[in-house]
């Protein structure tokens, strides 16, 4: 069973200064802050207690941004041992890295070199990529082809017909343009950017209620995530994933060790687990990107069309080219684009 402060806090989140501040770090008990969602939290921490028995796991959930705004708020008194299944275009924030310890977790050294930082500060065991949610019952039923890129969404047949996260409010609407500008280059992807707007019937806050309004009927396609593509052909919703030809960004969720860490032996444990094969096990159920080898591929994922290998169609994103320019990108965006 998980321990009762790690179930209060998965109930919420948000959590109480006094509460985070008295679960002071003893033997045997690490506090992690993680954007993991919390039903899939729940089945990694039911597995990672089942290995580790003797290591009690307090998690705080928070959204990306929040998460970051909430580390560097208490970057002079840490709170937390481990940061867990975060983007790492925010973990590579200067401000961040200087507050994480290297460590090679167990299993570490088998990854890619693009799954961990050369510095050992990081290493991700997960992420996610972007695709489009496509209704084909609304197309047919509209006479409009299912489209393959980004290209193909310019066209005025489908003007009304797209929804997009927004890049300010969501992580994944933000890999979206990040990838298509690193691809095309500023001049020729903002001028895409501003054409597809043309098209766009509006930006929504989520990274998967793009998929969701596709899926409920309301547009023709959205915008969104693999996984929620995924699930959406699994509902058996008149539903096809469509990962765009002409550039499929990813983000990776990476964890590290916090240099201020008061129980750093349970949270290197805690990190070796997040790379094991049991770990593993569990993030096909979630991702559609699972960096471990050997993690098998979910049957849902093999019947939704993702390859087994993600590389062949993903855009090799600069992670660190992202994380410099996301200020300046998004600034630009609500500019530009914006509404």
């Amino acid at each position: 069973m998980l321990s009762n402060t790690a179930r209060t806090l998965l109930k919420s989140a948000t959590l109480a200064p006094l509460t985070l501040a008295c679960a002071m770090a003893y033997a045997g008990t690490i506090t992690v802050y993680t954007s993991l969602e919390e039903d899939e939290i729940k089945d990694y921490l039911a597995q990672a207690q089942k290995d580790m028995p003797d290591v009690k796991v307090d998690v705080l959930r928070l959204s990306t941004g929040d998460l970051g705004a909430r580390i560097l708020a208490e970057a002079a008194n840490p709170r937390h041992d481990v940061i867990w299944g975060w983007a790492v275009t925010n973990m590579m924030d200067p401000r961040i890295l200087a507050l994480l310890q290297p460590y090679e977790p167990a299993g570490s050294d088998k990854l890619q070199a693009n799954y961990r930082a050369t510095d050992h500060k990081w290493t991700a065991a997960t992420g996610y990529m972007a695709a489009f949610c496509v209704n084909t019952a609304v197309l047919e039923a509209k006479k409009l082809p299912v489209p393959q890129s980004w290209a193909d969404l310019l066209k005025p047949e489908y003007k009304g017909e797209v929804v997009m996260p927004n890049p300010v409010s969501s992580g994944t609407g933000y890999l979206q343009i990040a990838a298509l500008l690193q691809k095309l280059g500023d001049d020729q992807g903002w001028k895409l950017l501003k054409d597809l707007d043309q098209n766009v019937a509006q930006y929504i806050k989520s990274g998967s209620r793009p998929c969701k309004a596709a899926q409920a009927g309301e547009y023709a396609i959205g915008t969104s995530l693999a996984f929620a593509a995924i699930k959406a052909v699994e509902s058996g919703a008149p539903m096809k994933m469509v990962i765009p030809t002409d550039g499929a960004g990813y983000e990776l969720e990476a964890s590290g060790l916090m240099a201020s860490s008061k129980n750093k032996t349970d949270a290197q444990k805690f990190l070796d687990w997040t790379l094991s094969a049991h770990a593993a096990n569990q993030y096909v159920k979630y991702k559609e990107i699972v960096t471990i080898a050997g993690a098998p591929q979910s049957q849902a994922a093999k019947a939704a069309g993702l390859p087994a290998d993600i590389s062949s169609v993903v855009f090799p994103v600069d992670f660190v080219k992202s994380a410099q320019e996301r200020t300046a990108i998004l600034e630009r965006w609500n500019k530009d684009i914006g509404r």
